[in-house]
């Protein structure tokens, strides 16, 4: 029996993986092959989904982009054997793209069946759990203070401080709660692993668990991501059959099981207080701080909250060790981050680094350069709140203090790119008018001090008065920032002033810019 590897993940389904899976079966049935098709996860090489791999002894080979129709061509050429196609990539452990990564997190994603436990324990699945059910509480949370794990949400708070106020507080009930909301443009991480590993989240949130002494999970996955949200909730039935969640998991002490919660479409509760809200059955809206949700977080108990790749990163945590984990980053920032390139990108995909890695790197070796071959001339990172980087900042290391030194933020690790074509007053103008729709209304700096950005903004691109208005938006971002309740409009203002300061050419084109003409159109 051959083994063929056609990917279930959403991004490969959106260009045809289903039909290509079928095509390969039919084909198989027609010429009498006996084939197995295992519709495993991702590789996170988008560019070339759907990625369709072939078991053989020499290892598994690459094919891709495949069609419905390439099909055919690729039987005659003898793919099942790793016959060579002008769609052939050779085995994938050899792809460059996939080769030159650091794969931690992501280490079984792409590689196995992601609703096969048997597939999950065979590529090391549920060992650091099983050795978080031998340790004290503490123990655990010493070992993730140790590894110098911070919030991959994109805040980098230390996890093991977040995990060691929940210890050590006594309740009577404690929660844990995984931000799944993965709301910010170019960024695909938590649903690839979702999709394509969803134990390893699994395994996370149950050792958080175990460490602040929760007994009950909720996963909190936006409506966009219908596919995370079957494949999660399926994955969660078969934990709970194998006893790797409910009570007394493997035989321990320790009881544990989790909830799928589907958001409601609104990207304020990406922030955790308006996720807990929406959790709770209430209107997405931020709430004060403090007391903070570790202390006073999900129905009024201590919570645990972090994102899908802050809970992915614990298993291996915990089967190597602390120590293991941060030998790999750089400076506070330990570990690696799974990068995602979108935009104007030849090579778009994940790619999962040690931190220290320049944007730059990303970009050219990895992602090939832009799309269209023109020069690149803005890279937004950390998502839509996150600041536009002119050529003269992609050499700055992926390091949370060094991206604060030059006004910027890693967040979630996404990457947008944009060529020299692009119109830089345009985008921060996008920056405000999207925090304008976004906001939840709940603060005055954040509601009304975007709807006047955009006013503002566009008064600059019209050449209206524009020193005056140059500086009541400067004075504006200063008001947003220091006053707003949460990040959304603290964080406005740095993609609006890093496209000012950057690309300050673009903001005076008095009457050459048919931005507001288009628009009324």
């Amino acid at each position: 029996m051959i083994t063929v590897y056609v990917p279930r993940d959403a991004a490969a389904l959106s260009v045809g993986a289903d039909e290509v899976a079928a095509a390969i079966a039919a084909e198989a049935k027609k010429q009498n092959k006996h084939v197995s098709i295992v519709r495993n996860g991702s590789r996170g090489m988008l560019y070339l989904e759907p990625l369709v791999e072939v078991a053989t002894a020499n290892g598994r080979m690459a094919y891709g982009p495949v069609t419905a129709a390439d099909v055919p061509e690729l039987f005659k050429a003898g793919f099942l054997e790793g016959g060579k196609h002008a769609l052939s990539h050779g085995p994938t452990d050899e792809i460059p793209y996939f080769k030159k990564q650091e794969r931690l997190t992501f280490a079984r994603c792409g590689i196995t069946d992601p609703l096969s436990i048997e597939d999950y324990r065979r590529y090391d699945g549920f060992k650091g759990l099983k050795n978080a059910l031998e340790m004290p509480p503490l123990e655990i949370v010493n070992e993730v203070t140790a590894s110098g794990l911070r919030g991959r949400g994109g805040a980098g708070f230390p996890t093991g401080i977040k995990w060691k106020t929940v210890h050590d507080l006594h309740a009577d009930q404690k929660y844990i709660a995984c931000n799944a909301d993965e709301g910010d443009s170019g960024t695909f991480a938590d649903r690839m692993l979702m999709e394509g590993d969803p134990f390893c989240l699994i395994e996370g949130m149950t050792i958080a668990a175990i460490a602040g002494g929760a007994t009950k999970g909720y996963i909190y996955i936006r409506s966009e991501y219908p596919h995370a949200i079957a494949v999660m909730k399926e994955a969660i039935e078969i934990a709970r059959k194998a006893n790797w969640l409910g009570d007394k998991i493997q035989g321990s002490s320790y009881s544990f099981d989790l909830y799928v919660r589907r958001g409601a479409g609104a990207y304020i509760c990406g922030e955790e207080t308006s996720m807990l809200e929406s959790i709770e059955g209430k209107r997405g809206i931020v709430r004060f701080k403090p007391p903070i949700p570790a202390i006073e977080g999900l129905f009024g108990k201590p919570t645990i909250i972090n994102n899908v790749m802050s809970f992915a990163a614990v298993p291996i945590i915990l089967d190597k060790g602390g120590e293991y984990y941060k030998n790999f980053g750089m400076g506070r920032s330990r570990g690696t981050l799974a990068f995602q390139i979108a935009g104007n990108i030849k090579q778009g995909g994940l790619v999962e680094k040690a931190f220290g890695i320049t944007t730059r790197q990303l970009i050219e070796d990895f992602g090939g350069g832009t799309a269209t071959g023109r020069p690149v001339r803005a890279v937004q990172v950390g998502g839509p709140l996150g600041a536009y980087l002119p050529q003269s900042k992609l050499d700055v290391p992926m390091d949370y203090e060094e991206f604060a030194k030059v006004e910027a933020m890693v967040g979630h690790g996404g990457l947008v790119v944009f060529d020299d074509s692009v119109d830089m007053a345009k985008m921060a103008r996008f920056a405000m008018e999207f925090c304008a729709i976004e906001s939840c209304g709940k603060c005055t700096p954040c509601r009304i001090g975007s709807q006047r950005g955009v006013e503002v903004i566009d008064k600059i691109i019209a050449g209206d008065n524009r020193a005056a208005n140059m500086e009541l938006l400067e004075d504006l971002c200063v008001t947003m920032t220091d006053g707003s309740l949460c990040a959304m409009g603290g964080l406005t203002p740095m993609p609006v002033m890093s496209a000012v300061r950057g690309f300050p050419e673009d903001f005076k084109k008095a009457g050459k810019n048919k931005f507001l003409a288009d628009a009324a159109e």
